[in-house]
Parts: C-alpha cells; sequence; structure tokens
C-alpha cells in the first residue's frame, strides 16, 4: 500500500508539473487577446429651442458633413431679424442725412430768404444815399438820415446772417454728433448678425460625416435649448478597447500595429495602439483574457483604419491580435 500511494504521488507531481509548464509555455505564446468596439458618439443639439418641425435623417442612415439633420420653428427669430434689419435701416438713413446737412428744398428757402435780405439792403443803401444829398441841402433832418443809417446796417445784418445760414446748411453734422450716429450704426449691425445667428441655428446641419445612431426627438415635440436631437457616429471616432496581461503591458508601444478579427466580417481590419493605460483592474465578467490565472489586466486602445471602420460596430466583441 505505501508503494502504490508512493507511486501515485510522484505520478501526480509529475502530471502537475508538465501541466505547469505546458500553460506557462501557452501564457507566453499567446497573442490573442478579447475586446470591443467603442464610439464616441456626437450629440447634435441647438442653442436655441423651439417645436420640432422637420426631422431629415433616420436611424441608421448613413450622411456626409453639412447633410441637414432637423428645423425648429423659426417665427420668433425671423421676426427679430426684420425689426433688427428696420432699425439698421433707420440708424443708416440718419447718419447719412448728419452726413450730408439739410435737403435741397431746406437750403432753396435759406437762398430765397437771402435774395430777399439783399434786396432790403440794396434799398436801404440807395435810400440812405438819397437821404445824404438831400440833409446836405436841408431837404431832411438828421433824425432822417441817422434812420436811413441804421436801416442799412440792420439790412446788412440780416444778409450776413442767412449768408452764414447758407453756408452752414451745406455742411454736415459736427463730428461727435456723426461719431454717436456711426456708434449706433454699429450696434444696429452688431444686433442684425446676432438676430440672424440665431435664426440659423434653428436649420441644424451635420458637423461630421458618420452613421445616424439614433434620433431622440418626433416632429412636433417641443426641444429645449441645448437638449440633443440626433446623435450621429464618425468613422473616426470608433475605437477598439481590449485588455492585456501585466506581464505583457510593458511590451507595447504607442503606434504598435495590431489585427482585429470580429464575427461576419470578411477579413481582419487593421489598428493602430494610441492608448496604454497605466492603471490596472480586475478583470471585468464579460471579459476573459487567454489565461485564467491574469487576476490584473491593462485596458489598451487602439483606432482602426478609417476606411475598414465602418465594418465595425459599437459593444461588438472583437479578437485582437498583436502584431
Amino acid at each position: 500500500m505505501r508503494l502504490l500511494h508512493t507511486q501515485f504521488v510522484g505520478w501526480l507531481a509529475l502530471s502537475l508539473g508538465s501541466f505547469t509548464i505546458l500553460a506557462g509555455c501557452s501564457y507566453h505564446l499567446a497573442t490573442t487577446y478579447e475586446g470591443y468596439v467603442e464610439g464616441k458618439f456626437v450629440y447634435v443639439a441647438s442653442p436655441q429651442g423651439g417645436r420640432l418641425t422637420r426631422l431629415s435623417v433616420t436611424r441608421g442612415e448613413t450622411i456626409g458633413v453639412s447633410h441637414p439633420l432637423f428645423s425648429l420653428d423659426n417665427e420668433p427669430e425671423a421676426s427679430v431679424v426684420r425689426q433688427a434689419e428696420e432699425s439698421l435701416r433707420v440708424s443708416q438713413a440718419r447718419l447719412a442725412d448728419l452726413q450730408t446737412g439739410k435737403r435741397p428744398p431746406e437750403i432753396d428757402v435759406t437762398r430765397a430768404q437771402l435774395r430777399q435780405a439783399q434786396a432790403e439792403k440794396q434799398k436801404a443803401v440807395d435810400l440812405l444815399k438819397s437821404y445824404e444829398s438831400q440833409y446836405e441841402a436841408g431837404g431832411v433832418s438828421l433824425t432822417d438820415l441817422i434812420s436811413a443809417r441804421a436801416a442799412v446796417e440792420s439790412n446788412s445784418a440780416v444778409v450776413r446772417q442767412l449768408e452764414s445760414e447758407l453756408v452752414v446748411a451745406t455742411l454736415p453734422a459736427r463730428d461727435q454728433q456723426i461719431q454717436a450716429q456711426a456708434d449706433q450704426v454699429a450696434a444696429d449691425r452688431a444686433a442684425l448678425q446676432q438676430a440672424k445667428w440665431k435664426l440659423q441655428q434653428k436649420e441644424i446641419a451635420s458637423p461630421r460625416d458618420g452613421l445616424v445612431l439614433d434620433t431622440l426627438y418626433r416632429e412636433g415635440e417641443w426641444v429645449a435649448a441645448g437638449n440633443p436631437v440626433v446623435q450621429v457616429l464618425p468613422p473616426e471616432n470608433l475605437e477598439v478597447r481590449f485588455f492585456v496581461p501585466e506581464p505583457l503591458v510593458g511590451k507595447l508601444r504607442i503606434g504598435q500595429d495590431i489585427s482585429v478579427h470580429c464575427d461576419g466580417c470578411s477579413a481582419a481590419v487593421a489598428a493602430k495602439i494610441t492608448f496604454v493605460s497605466t492603471q490596472s483592474e480586475y478583470t471585468p465578467p464579460i471579459i476573459y483574457s487567454n489565461e485564467n490565472r491574469s487576476k490584473l489586466v491593462f485596458m489598451v486602445i487602439a483606432k482602426p483604419q478609417l476606411e475598414k471602420a465602418a465594418a465595425l460596430h459599437p459593444g461588438q466583441p472583437l479578437e485582437v491580435t498583436l502584431q
């Protein structure tokens, strides 16, 4: 009995040793690891709220950049644009008026008044000459002569006043007034640009090429400002995530080539490692490493080739082979 027990223990030790050697060899030769596809979605929203009037895409549709996505009711913003355009028109007209002086009919009135004053002045001058000659002969009194001289001075002053008014009427407004009105025009123009921008935010187009993964509202529903309406997945936002055991992480490098295999894929998809985590974590329950004895794993991220990324889908399980 003791002999049989000794033989059994020796056989068991030999078997376990062989298994350990085989497991160790298998561990070092393993180059395939489990992973999955991760997608970084673009949630497209409008900074303006409103009722959804048109949804231009459907789930699963592949679209290009600038493709229309959705439209919101724009009547309030359109009214503000019309109001801003009218305010700008009024302020520009006011600036032009200040820069050009009075209108031609107003200048014509001043010219007519000037001609009338010049005529009155000439009449007073002629009357003064007559009174001066008559005064020397004793035909008029000194009082009449003084009155005639005063009339000439008075009419001369009126002529000078109207001549100055005519010059002023052809001049623009003062520099300070013009500058103040120019500032008002600039403010109205900025208000119009802001109103137009808000109006444009009611018509949203896709910022990237990609796949419409989901639409989050239906036509007729109210969409609050900033709430996403369409979920887009650009192909460049797809990445491969897989986990490697701790003994292997030090051998990986950024830019290293890998091959990605998935169920139903006609061929392997090439990718390059872009990130290697510096923090370890326990193996997630849904991820199985090649060796059950690896308790700690490190996450690795790789970017697939852009032209082949469309073959991958978020959440899809993968097998990653290191090159």
